[in-house]
């Protein structure tokens, strides 16, 4: 019911890194031992595939799912999808120790997280303010002042972006962002 959901339903996530879970799909894909071919595994592989992922290998091929009745076979249920263009998370570990009173098995993915230099202050103009009169004033003198008569001209096209920018620094404050502000 959730690979139907998800596969008829249209699903705005963006930027997904790890697709993980118990998918309760047997398939010959991903588990050597199993013969069969799932028609579940089309819909599944669909999905991951629209999310730009694809399935992880296994560092080390051992089941997911131990069965404690010996009479049933141990079985690679749970699943792993990683991003596509992550060469730095192309694969993942099963520790099937660690299971100790549960069935499943953990999977482990380790994912690096850079220190990130996020902007605190920001140059802004006050709606309907004054200072964005000005602006908009100085913007369209620029405007108007500006020979397009040869605009393939690197230099003065350069020359412009810079009347804009000093324009703006001109016209402009400085606020902080702060988890209030809408920006």
């Amino acid at each position: 019911m959730a690979l139907k959901y998800l596969k008829d339903t249209e699903v705005n996530i963006n930027n997904v890194l790890v697709m993980t879970g118990d998918f309760n799909i047997r398939d010959h894909s991903w588990d050597q031992d199993f013969l069969h071919y799932s028609i579940y595994r089309d819909t599944l592989i669909d999905i991951t595939d629209f999310f730009q992922l694809e399935l992880s290998e296994h560092i080390n091929r051992v089941p997911t799912r131990y069965s404690d009745n010996q009479h049933k076979s141990n079985l690679v249920i749970n699943l792993m999808f990683l991003r596509l263009d992550s060469l730095e998370h192309n694969n993942h570990s099963i520790y099937p120790d660690w299971c100790l009173t549960f069935d499943y098995v953990p999977l482990i993915v380790n994912i690096s997280i850079f220190e990130e230099n996020i902007q605190t202050r920001k140059h802004t103009l006050v709606k309907d303010s004054e200072e964005e009169d000005n602006f908009i004033i100085n913007l369209i003198e620029a405007i108007k002042g500006l020979n397009t008569s040869n605009t393939q001209n690197k230099e003065k096209l350069e020359y412009f972006a810079s009347c804009i920018e000093k324009n703006w620094y001109k016209h402009s404050k400085i606020v902080n962002i702060t988890k209030h502000s809408k920006v």
